[in-house]
């Protein structure tokens, strides 16, 4: 009976060190994690170099809008974020991270900066990746769900300005609602030639990041505990403005 009870004081004892050491070895771990990201200069380690916001199709794309909706306001890669309001029960971080920080290619606004459409300019479908048409549906649904009609050009077939004006406001005097995903029509497509790639000719082509860089960032769900924003994004205590 006492070499049970020694046998059981044994077993109990080496439990607890063990145990006791598997808690100070975690910290010891977080104390001895090389900290090389955070020892990086911002600066130096990611050098900045200014780009072009647009992309040569977007803007093709802008300019035909701005022809054809000249007393709009034409924004081009627009957040989420900052036309779309969401309830912030849950955490504002994830939903940020989720699709709230994707950009809408050109938005439409009114003039007292009310959204009125987005467009957004895509390459031929038979060429998109399949991450990047997951990105693309997690857009188009919260648009659906927001109430904002979504116009989906594609690079090779652009509008011209009277195309782009019918896409966007055509059908609104003969319907009360606009349909708000169907894709734009092809009356005043007019596929992208030559002539038109020859004002690119000559000058530096600095393109934007490209929209698949949300394809391949690798993010990893955000905590639930408050979380500062991006610059520029709300706090998670007050949702973006519509103004």
């Amino acid at each position: 009976m006492e070499l049970l009870l020694i046998a059981a004081l044994v077993l109990v004892g080496g439990l607890v060190i063990w145990k006791m050491s598997t808690r100070s070895a975690k910290p010891a771990a977080k104390r001895n994690k090389p900290r090389s990201l955070e020892a990086l200069d911002t600066l130096q380690s990611w050098q900045p170099q200014a780009t072009r916001i647009l992309t040569t199709a977007e803007r093709k794309a802008y300019l035909a809008l701005r022809g054809g909706l000249p007393e709009h306001i034409i924004l081009a890669q627009v957040p989420l974020a900052r036309f779309v309001k969401v309830p912030t029960r849950h955490s504002y971080s994830e939903w940020l991270r989720r699709v709230g920080l994707l950009c809408a290619d050109l938005v439409v606004c009114d003039s007292s900066s009310q959204v009125i459409a987005v467009v957004d300019i895509r390459a031929p479908e038979a060429h998109e990746k399949e991450r990047t048409s997951q990105r693309h549906n997690r857009m188009d649904r919260v648009l659906e769900a927001a109430g904002i009609p979504l116009h989906v050009w594609r690079e090779d077939a652009l509008p011209s300005a009277t195309g782009a004006r019918n896409a966007i406001i055509g059908n609104k005097s003969s319907e009360s609602t606009p349909s708000t995903h169907a894709p734009s029509t092809t009356a005043g497509y007019q596929p992208v030639g030559r002539h038109q790639a020859d004002e690119d000719d000559g000058l530096e082509m600095r393109e934007p990041p490209p929209s698949t860089w949300f394809d391949d960032i690798d993010s990893a769900p955000a905590p639930l505990a408050p979380a500062a924003p991006p610059a520029g994004i709300p706090r998670s205590g007050s949702s973006p403005r519509i103004r």
